[in-house]
């Protein structure tokens, strides 16, 4: 895209009258961002659990369609559904090919007249934060943030609406990835309602638009978890690389140049060294075709973050991964040095 291209606008709709406003408390966002970030990410305090059926159906009369659940048990303790020999090396050849067609352009933001990526970290960090309240998918926030980055490497920005581009790309995010996403309603509340419903649906328009509806992009998130079915580990290990592995989002400068793959694999490195002393194997090598070697410059830089993340302005992350169901690894201190 050249430079002279002009940023896109878009026209001010007339507020939603139509719907309520729920009565739930706000969070105000960092003061210090000229973004027009002036969003609150909204405590779902008040949601309601999905109504139960007040009449299930009687399922004592024997028909035919009812399925023995036994069966379908015997067959799940045979099968690990997330590990299938016969296509494994497939489907990560298939990842390693479309993650090079997913791929943001580095650089993208030296173009952005009016961002920067201060403005994206705090956007990120934003959408950590909308992700813990909604309790969405660690794969639907890695997915958010390559949208926005794919976006940016093709389309100039005002500052004023780059959290409506965060705010489609987390709608369109959860639309692919969660079984029950947030409504758009409750995407232009957290929002502080900055943005028109009508707005944030055009905007969803644009940037499918110009992802040309490539939505399934493969992610730092879920090479990780390639890499656990290869090398098993433990839950610490694997909370740990996931925290490096979303830390690695709020850096777009440092990590935009390196493949999901790549940094997925510094993460695993680092994680499996810090918690257990163990170093990239052999295995893995043959695996994803990536030596220590190959890994030094990510793991160099990731190491950096690591070692950097409790002084850093965005601290959404961080605060995620002290709770107790990620083990509290971002808690734990990293190493002063690694053995590479």
């Amino acid at each position: 895209m050249g430079s002279k291209q002009p940023a896109f606008t878009i026209h001010v709709d007339e507020p939603d009258t139509t719907r309520q406003k729920k009565r739930i408390s706000r969070k105000t966002m960092p003061s210090e961002d000229a973004l027009g970030l002036r969003a609150a990410v909204a405590s779902i305090g008040n949601r309601k659990p999905l109504t139960p059926i007040d009449n299930p159906m009687d399922l004592s009369t024997g028909s035919p369609s009812i399925m023995d659940m036994s069966i379908v048990q015997e067959a799940e303790a045979r099968v690990n559904v997330n590990h299938v020999p016969d296509y494994i090396e497939d489907i990560y050849k298939y990842l390693r090919e479309m993650e090079v067609k997913c791929k943001p352009k580095v650089g993208y933001m030296k173009k952005q007249p009016d961002i920067t990526n201060n403005m994206r970290a705090i956007l990120v960090d934003w959408l950590v934060e909308v992700g813990e309240e909604y309790k969405l998918q660690n794969e639907t926030l890695h997915l958010a943030v390559n949208y926005i980055d794919r976006f940016l490497s093709m389309m100039s920005v005002l500052r004023g609406k780059l959290q409506l581009v965060g705010t489609a790309a987390m709608l369109l995010a959860s639309k692919f990835e969660e079984i029950y996403p947030p409504e758009v309603a409750e995407f232009v509340y957290i929002t502080d309602d900055t943005y028109t419903k009508k707005q944030v649906l055009r905007m969803e328009h644009l940037v499918l638009k110009v992802l040309s509806f490539d939505l399934a992009a493969p992610t730092i998130n879920q090479f990780i978890t390639q890499y656990f079915l290869h090398e098993p580990t433990s839950s610490q290990v694997e909370n740990l690389a996931l925290y490096l592995g979303e830390l690695s989002l709020i850096d777009a400068e440092t990590y935009l140049k390196y493949l999901p793959s790549v940094t997925a694999a510094a993460a695993f490195h680092i994680a499996n060294y810090t918690i257990s002393g163990k170093t990239w194997t052999d295995a893995l090598t043959k695996v994803t075709g990536y030596t220590l070697e190959d890994l030094k410059p990510c793991i160099t830089d990731l190491h950096k973050t690591y070692y950097r993340a409790a002084q850093h302005t965005q601290q959404s992350i961080r605060e995620k991964y002290k709770a107790v169901k990620y083990n509290a690894v971002s808690l734990i201190d990293p190493p002063e040095r690694l053995n590479l």
